[in-house]
């Protein structure tokens, strides 16, 4: 690896994204694959999404390995796959999230006792 591969300061990653069910990594720099997709996660989380789509393209994989290489270590990843054809196939990974049981207080529904 050379300098002309490493990331820029002001390419860094950015300080905040608006999250929704969908990440495109188009633009980013491999290295910087797992900080954003654990990033991404952990904020579709947040908003408690049961699902989310990552878009890596369909290029040469470098970005699929690496999202797949995250998704593998993430322990709130209940599973993941391609989407299907017609919603991007292999350029897509689908995402399944694992339902939080640290439900606060006030979000718990009340007990039928």
């Amino acid at each position: 690896m050379n300098d002309n591969d490493t990331p820029k300061d002001d390419e860094a990653i950015p300080e905040y994204f608006i999250v929704t069910d969908t990440l495109d990594l188009h633009g980013f720099f491999p290295e910087q694959v797992p900080e954003v997709v654990e990033e991404f996660i952990r904020n579709a989380l947040s908003l408690q999404l049961a699902q989310v789509t990552i878009i890596h393209g369909k290029g040469k994989s470098k970005l699929k390995y690496l999202v797949r290489k995250a998704l593998a270590g993430n322990e709130n990843v209940l599973e993941f796959g391609d989407a299907r054809p017609e919603f991007g196939g292999w350029g897509r990974t689908i995402v399944v999230l694992k339902q939080r049981q640290d439900v606060s207080p006030k979000q718990q529904r009340p007990r039928d006792d």
